[in-house]
């Protein structure tokens, strides 16, 4: 602790919801996320030799290497740890950290609690040892890091959400020449995400497979990137005019197209895009990379709290669980606070 005894810093990294291109950023295609105000903090105590960190939810974990040396870990400290491997294999002077995780961020909902785990080590473990990168480049390391941790040939969509966004606006990104802009969210918007209550996790889904299909050319996968990415467009299009119908129609495509061509969602999920069609949703869609988590659903603003209890309560219903929502805002991306 400083003399004060107050934390050395606090790394804060959001979790993001994509408004439209799944399946489309490790193809080098175009993606639309917002950061929401939910994410992950980490409370820096002090520099230390080591890596020591605890988690507030899932307790401590086995300390590593200031360069990511020494036995691998398991759980979430595999990500904090490849992290510290990416950044000193491009020169991070190797200083350690005592510090806290917090998260307020629903695992395995397609939020991307990874990504912001990452992110907020990448930026507490620069900030100690007073290694600067730019955003992009944080957030690649951070995507070589999950790959490295687990295996999932991600995109860069969730890392480069998280340390990109701007409040109010979603982030236009071209995935394969790292262009990006900026899209204003309609002042009449508002998004809901309901959950499924199936969590799912990309290291067991069929994610890695559905990859695999693509680059190896199979049509209809080939066919969803290529309309999903056109529907990104539309959709970018629509927002900065303010048309809610137009984007809302292009959720709901983007679920078809994510349900019959890449095969991605599953019962639960295209019931709740049922429900909130029937509720009167202007659009909706499976939220993340499928086989579970949530939907995202837009509505007018003066209609969200009212549409998201509705398909909550319908879901619940029929199947008895799940049904769990919240209202994202589009917020600021990551970053270090004193």
């Amino acid at each position: 602790m400083s003399a004060a005894g107050k934390s050395a810093c606090v790394a804060w990294a959001p979790g993001r919801v994509n408004l439209i291109g799944e399946h489309t950023d490790y193809s080098g295609g175009l993606v639309l996320p917002v950061a929401i105000q939910l994410g992950i903090s980490l409370d820096v105590a002090s520099v230390a030799d080591d890596v020591l960190l605890v988690s507030e939810r899932f307790g401590a974990a086995a300390p590593f290497a200031a360069d990511g040396g020494g036995p691998l870990g398991t759980g979430w400290a595999r990500y904090a740890q490849a992290v510290a491997v990416e950044l000193d294999l491009l020169g991070r002077a190797p200083v350690g950290l005592t510090g806290t995780l917090a998260s307020d961020l629903p695992t395995g909902a397609g939020l991307s609690s990874s990504a912001a785990l990452e992110v907020a080590v990448g930026l507490a473990l620069c900030a100690v040892a007073q290694f600067e990168l730019e955003p992009l480049q944080l957030a690649l390391a951070c995507q070589r890091a999950e790959l490295r941790a687990v295996g999932v040939p991600c995109g860069i969509l969730d890392q480069a959400a998280s340390l990109l966004a701007q409040e109010g606006h979603a982030l236009l990104l071209d995935c394969g020449t790292l262009d990006h802009r900026l899209v204003e969210i309609p002042a009449a918007a508002a998004l809901v995400v309901v959950d499924s209550g199936v969590e799912r996790s990309h290291e067991t889904s069929g994610y890695a497979l559905r990859r695999q299909e693509l680059e190896a050319g199979m049509p209809s996968r080939v066919r969803h990137v290529a309309t999903e990415n056109e529907r990104v467009r539309a959709f970018a299009a629509a927002f900065a005019r303010g048309d809610l119908e137009v984007a809302g129609r292009a959720l709901f495509e983007s679920h078809a197209s994510l349900r019959d061509d890449y095969e991605v969602s599953i019962p639960e999920l295209d019931l709740l895009v049922e429900l909130a069609e029937a509720s009167g949703a202007l659009g909706a869609r499976l939220l993340g990379g499928g086989f579970g988590g949530a939907i995202l659903a837009l509505t007018e603003l003066d209609r969200a709290e009212q549409l998201a209890t509705s398909i909550a309560a319908a879901y619940r219903e029929r199947t008895g669980r799940g049904g769990d929502w919240f209202v994202p805002v589009a917020s600021a991306g990551a970053g270090i606070r004193h």
